[in-house]
């Protein structure tokens, strides 16, 4: 991967604790610092399709673990043609 390079400024205390950190985990400050702004960009990027693209009905009530597991897999079986529901 081909980088670019750029300045920041940044909080004293911040570039400690990145330094420790670097430190404790074996790797360079670079690193950590690239780590963070990875985390920054994907956290701040607009997406073209919406998160959740399908809508499902429900009864209004939180659902469970089980109600979840079963209308997702009726609802792949409706778009796939298969029959039943996971067990």
């Amino acid at each position: 991967m081909t980088m670019k390079r750029t300045n920041v400024y940044a909080d004293p205390e911040d570039l400690e604790i990145i330094k420790e950190a670097a430190k404790r985990r074996g790797v360079s400050e670079a690193e950590i610092i690239r780590q963070g702004i990875h985390l920054a960009a994907m956290a701040n990027r607009v997406w073209d399709e919406p998160l959740f693209s399908r809508t499902f009905r429900g009864s209004g009530r939180t659902p469970g673990k089980h109600d979840v597991r079963d209308t997702v897999a009726d609802a792949v079986c409706r778009e796939t043609g298969a029959a039943g529901t996971a067990a």
